[in-house]
């Protein structure tokens, strides 16, 4: 499954503290992306590896770590990618 191995690449590269893959690929069926195999996933995503990074070095990280996904497997992706302190404040 895609959000499984989404998760598993992200796991290993930025060892978050807290990580949800969220598959939103079938409120797109018909949608261009998705005949062409690629999903629409959201992604929530704590680590202190965003410590003093702006938003767009923080999914720079999420693209890399993603690689080659992007290309092929994942058409679309939302990212809410905070350090622990961030979220934490938002509770």
């Amino acid at each position: 499954m895609r959000s499984e191995t989404i998760k598993q690449k992200l796991t290993e590269a930025l060892n978050p503290e807290l990580i949800e893959v969220i598959d939103n690929s079938a409120a797109h069926a018909g949608h261009l992306g998705a005949a062409q195999g690629g999903g629409h996933y959201n992604v929530t995503i704590i680590a202190d590896s965003f410590a003093g990074k702006s938003l767009v070095q923080r999914h720079q990280l999420i693209y890399k770590a993603l690689g080659d996904m992007m290309k092929e497997e994942i058409h679309a992706l939302g990212i809410n990618a905070l350090t622990p302190t961030e979220h934490n404040e938002g509770k």
